[in-house]
């Protein structure tokens, strides 16, 4: 009689349990657009590189997982129709409070005249390029052999989730990324204004979006899923449409500098300027402040900025702040297997075709680029004053970047 009881009483606990699993998993998750109808929801070429496993395979806590999380997607199919036309609403043109955007400027220019690029073909050979180097034994470069598990949780803190749209954003500073994470926001509905979501990305103050509190990134996952948190990050990289965008990587170095070294920005002087300051201009007692510094005529030099790249000492200290490393370092695309790959030399092309696909460009629009965007023209001009010997062992520490997202060999700057 006892033991009957104890297993009945056994079956209720575990009852109990799984119910309050699914209960706080749901509220936590809530992904109630798990399985994206668009065009990028296709089947896997055998070539495809899958978060460094074969999903055909699944273990048996992923397929529960899985099983779970569609079990009430019919419930909430689409966004309701009130908040669609909530999103289109708003202003047109930005608030332009922030010293960076005043000193850059937008540009509202519709681009009529550029001609239309086969978007679907460009995404084909775009990652085409991409696999190719990733399955590519002689081409390596740090990290590329180690599987998606290898991958540190601080590490992932720039891939960006949205559960309402199934969408994952990895963003890269110097790439748009502001504008893409106040889409983010928006699509997520992340962050409200007195109580309601921001439906126009560019009423989202820029403070706000580069708040980390403000995005649910997977580095994140571990605090709320614990164990399961690598499980849940696969099953959203094999369902989730993931994208990114890139640009030259040594556009992306002078776009870095101008606006961390020649804007006054107190947390990079300090945090940069000062010691490169010490360390390659011999400078002592300098201002505590980036305001007397510039009034002083004290600078950080693009040279200064290169050496300080080139130093054995910097990485051996911290690893390069997100503006300036690597794409391949903050993004792992030899693990995960991008479903979009865009690039800021074409981003108004690819920004709108992205939406297109993802479904939401009734939703909103991206926001529109700067006026005077770092141009790939100038980077004669602003390595003229750097030795030859520099610039090619900054190709070798970028190369990775150049060779998988299809940038050409800069020859010009490494030959004499």
């Amino acid at each position: 009689m006892t033991k009957a009881r104890l297993l009945r009483l056994s079956v209720v606990l575990v009852s109990i349990f799984m119910i309050l699993l699914i209960i706080v998993y749901w509220d936590n998750v809530g992904t109630a657009h798990f399985y994206l109808h668009t065009s990028f929801s296709r089947p896997r070429s055998p070539g495809a590189i899958v978060a460094g496993e074969d999903w055909e395979a699944l273990p048996d806590v992923d397929e529960f997982l899985a099983k779970l999380l569609s079990s009430n997607l019919k419930q909430n199919s689409s966004i309701p129709r009130k908040t669609e036309q909530l999103l289109v609403q708003g202003s047109n043109k930005p608030v332009v409070s922030n010293l960076e955007e005043n000193v850059r400027g937008y540009d509202w220019s519709t681009h009529k005249d550029r001609n239309s690029l086969d978007q679907e073909k460009l995404q084909v050979e775009r990652q085409r390029t991409l696999r190719e180097f990733c399955a590519n034994s002689s081409f390596t470069f740090p990290t590329k052999e180690r599987s998606f598990d290898d991958i540190p949780n601080y590490e992932l803190n720039h891939l960006i989730v949205d559960d309402r749209h199934g969408v994952i954003y990895c963003y890269v500073p110097k790439v748009a990324c502001t504008n893409w994470k106040r889409v983010m926001i928006v699509l997520s509905e992340s962050l409200l204004d007195q109580g309601v979501p921001y439906r126009n990305p560019l009423d989202i103050p820029r403070e706000h979006v580069h708040n980390t509190s403000t995005h649910l990134t997977f580095n994140k996952f571990w605090r709320r899923y614990g164990k399961f948190s690598r499980h849940l990050m696969k099953i959203k990289l094999k369902k989730y449409t993931k994208f990114l965008f890139v640009r030259d990587p040594f556009v992306r170095l002078i776009s870095a500098f101008r606006s961390k070294f020649e804007l006054e920005n107190e947390d990079f002087y300090r945090r940069f300027a000062i010691p490169m300051l010490k360390l390659y201009s011999n400078h002592t007692n300098l201002p505590t402040s980036v305001s007397e510094a510039f009034g002083a005529g004290l600078r950080v030099s693009f040279s200064d900025f290169i050496q300080y790249l080139l130093d054995p000492r910097t990485e051996k200290m911290a690893p390069f702040n997100e503006h300036w490393r690597q794409v391949y370092r903050l993004c792992h695309p030899c693990q995960i297997d991008y479903d979009f790959i865009g690039k800021l030399e074409t981003l108004d092309e690819d920004a709108a075709y992205l939406l297109q696909l993802l479904k939401v460009d009734r939703l909103l629009r991206f926001p529109p680029s700067y006026r005077n965007r770092t141009a790939s023209s100038w980077e004669d001009n602003w390595f003229a004053k750097i030795p030859l010997a520099w610039r090619q062992q900054l190709y070798k520490l970028y190369e990775a970047d150049f060779v998988l997202f299809g940038y050409p060999k800069p020859e010009n700057l490494l030959k004499d």
